[in-house]
């Protein structure tokens, strides 16, 4: 029995990410991967039953892992009673320190656009990251609703609303060919205005 262990889970990853990078999603195939690897396709399978499995592996650990701690560190601070300005300010500090800079997080933001229409890959790449993310925020603006701290909304949406803010900036990084390093006070910046912005919009006027 092939005994499977971490390491080679994460080699077969790597390699995936740069192959992905080079080919795209739908180009790239297993067989070429095994080669970078080395081993058979079957290895493969033993780690990834599909390239869909070995597709949402390579957003976790690439594109959407920030945004998981994000969520972590959003529950944790509802947990402790953190008042709302404060919670979304943590959230947005963790959420967008990998997608400003990371450029392979940036590369696969891009695959995802470049494959979206011939594939299944948006969904995929949604229920691996954002979703968690849009979740927590979710149960966050439902919370605060019910205690009239936020206007009454789909909680979801407002969740989506801030999220569309906070990427507001950097969204025109993913379009650009070499985007200049981004410093955590400029994005500390850029995260205290989409907080200011939602604030406005969503809490009652003497709440803020």
């Amino acid at each position: 029995m092939r005994v499977r262990t971490q390491a080679k889970r994460d080699a077969i990853v790597e390699a995936a990410v740069a192959l992905f990078e080079e080919a795209g999603y739908e180009a790239a195939s297993m067989n070429e991967l095994a080669k970078r690897v080395g081993g058979s396709k079957a290895t493969l399978y033993g780690y990834f039953p599909s390239k869909e499995q070995l597709l949402v592996a390579v957003v976790e650990q690439v594109a959407t892992g920030h945004l998981a701690l994000a969520a972590r560190r959003l529950e944790e601070a509802m947990a402790a009673g953190a008042e709302l300005r404060s919670a979304l300010t943590g959230f947005g500090d963790a959420a967008l320190q990998v997608l400003a800079n990371d450029r392979h997080a940036i590369a696969v933001y891009r695959m995802v656009l470049a494959e979206a229409g011939r594939s299944d890959i948006g969904r995929l790449f949604h229920e691996a990251g954002p979703r968690q993310g849009i979740d927590t925020l979710a149960r966050l603006m439902r919370s605060e609703m019910e205690a009239g701290r936020v206007r009454p909304a789909d909680p979801r949406l407002r969740a989506t609303q801030f999220l569309s803010l906070l990427t507001a900036e950097i969204d025109a990084r993913i379009y650009e060919r070499d985007p200049a390093p981004m410093s955590p006070a400029q994005i500390h910046g850029t995260v205290e205005r989409a907080v200011e912005f939602f604030m406005a919009g969503a809490v009652p006027h003497g709440d803020a």
